[in-house]
C-alpha cells in the first residue's frame, strides 16, 4: 500500500495531464463549430507540455501519442475512426513529439543543474562550517598547551584528548565525502574477506573519545561466526552509525548498540533518544545531504547515513529507520551469504 502511495505521488502529474486532456477534448468537441482545427491542435499540446516539464521521456511520448489519437479520432476526416487519410495527423504527431522532446530535455538539464547546485552548496557548507569546527578545537587546544607552561598533566591529557577526537572528526568527514563520491559513481569493488564483527566494532570505537565509547555507549554483541564482507566498508558503516547516534542523542542518555546473531543473517540495532521526529521526515533520513530543519546547531554533512545505506545495499542487506520510545532506531539486516569452515 505504501509503495502504491509513493508511486502515485511520484507520477501524479501524468494523471493530472490525462484529466486535463479529457477536459480539453470535451470543451473542444462542444465548441468544434467555432474553433478552427489549428486552434484545437494547439490546445491538445498542453497536456504534452504538462508531462514534458517533469523530464520523463516515456511519459511524454505516451501523452503525445494519446493526444494525437484523440485529435485524429474526433477532428480529422474520416471522423470517429483511426484511419489516416490526412497528412495533418502525421504532422501533428511529429510536432507534438518535437515540442515534448525539447521541453523534456530542457527539464532534465534544469533538474540536473539544480541538483548540482544543491550538492555544491552542501559541500561549501561542509567545508566552511563542519571542517572549521574541529579545526578550531585543534587550534585552540594547541594554543593553550603552547601558551601555558604551568599546565598540569591531567589538563594536558584532556587537551590532547580533544585534539585527537577533533582530528578523528575531520578524518571521518573527509572519508565520508570521498566515499560518497565513489559509492554514487558505482565505481567501487567490494574487497570481500572473512570479517570479525567484534574486531570491526573495536576498530570503529577507536574513532571516538573515551567518554563516548565507555560512558555513553551500551554495547551488546552476540557470539558470531565470521562474516563474508568488505572489512573497510563495514567498519565505516559502524563508525557512521555511532557518529550519527552520538551527535543526535539527548544529553545524559545512552546510545544502545546491538549486534544480534540470527543464524541466516546479522541484525544491527542502534538506538538513541532524541527530539520527536515526524515519521514523514524519517523517510528522507537516508537521502544524501538531508538534515532535519531543527538540527542546524549540530555539525554534520548529512551524508553519513546515505553512505550507510549504500554499504548495506552492496552487502545485499536492508536498512530502515524507526521512530521508537522517544528516539530513533536504525536497524540493519545483513544476510550470511557464505559460512566460514572453521577447523
Amino acid at each position: 500500500m505504501k509503495n502504491l502511495l509513493i508511486k502515485y505521488k511520484q507520477y501524479s502529474y501524468i494523471l493530472k495531464a490525462l484529466g486535463m486532456l479529457l477536459i480539453i477534448t470535451l470543451i473542444s468537441y462542444i465548441f468544434r463549430g467555432s474553433l478552427a482545427i489549428i486552434n484545437i491542435t494547439l490546445i491538445h499540446v498542453i497536456p504534452v507540455i504538462v508531462v514534458a516539464i517533469h523530464g520523463n521521456v516515456k511519459a511524454t511520448l505516451f501523452m503525445t501519442l494519446l493526444s494525437v489519437i484523440f485529435l485524429n479520432f474526433l477532428y480529422i476526416p474520416p471522423l470517429y475512426s483511426f484511419s489516416v487519410h490526412n497528412e495533418l495527423y502525421v504532422w501533428s504527431f511529429f510536432i507534438f513529439g518535437i515540442v515534448g522532446w525539447i521541453i523534456t530535455i530542457q527539464a532534465k538539464n534544469l533538474n540536473s543543474q539544480t541538483k548540482q547546485n544543491e550538492i555544491r552548496e552542501s559541500l561549501l557548507h561542509i567545508i566552511s562550517h563542519d571542517l572549521r569546527t574541529p579545526l578550531s578545537t585543534i587550534h585552540g587546544s594547541i594554543n593553550l598547551i603552547l601558551s601555558n607552561d604551568n599546565l598540569d598533566e591531567k589538563s594536558k591529557h584532556n587537551l590532547y584528548e580533544d585534539i585527537n577526537y577533533a582530528s578523528h572528526r575531520m578524518k571521518r568527514l573527509i572519508t565520508n565525502i570521498l566515499d560518497s563520491t565513489r559509492l554514487s559513481s558505482g565505481k567501487i569493488d567490494l574487497k570481500l574477506e572473512w570479517c570479525d564483527f567484534e574486531d570491526i566494532v573495536g576498530v570503529a570505537l577507536n574513532e571516538f573519545s573515551q567518554i563516548q565509547s565507555e560512558e555513553k555507549l551500551d554495547l551488546k554483541i552476540d557470539e558470531l561466526s565470521l562474516f563474508w564482507g568488505d572489512n573497510t566498508l563495514l567498519t565505516q558503516l559502524i563508525v557512521n552509525l555511532l557518529d550519527n547516534a552520538f551527535k543526535y542523542s539527548k544529553t545524559d542518555t545512552k546510545v544502545c548498540f546491538e549486534v544480534i546473531n540470527l543464524n541466516n543473517f546479522i541484525r544491527i540495532k542502534i538506538f538513541n533518544e532524541t527530539q520527536y521526529i515526524d515519521k514523514k521526515k524519517l523517510k528522507n533520513i537516508f537521502d544524501k545531504f538531508y538534515r532535519f530543519e531543527d538540527t542546524n546547531d549540530i555539525s554534520g554533512s548529512g551524508i553519513g547515513l546515505a553512505i550507510c545505506q549504500s554499504i548495506v545495499k552492496l552487502h545485499n542487506g536492508e536498512i530502515k529507520a524507526i521512530s521508537q520510545n522517544e528516539g530513533i532506531l536504525i536497524q540493519i539486516e545483513l544476510p550470511m551469504v557464505k559460512r566460514a569452515k572453521l577447523l
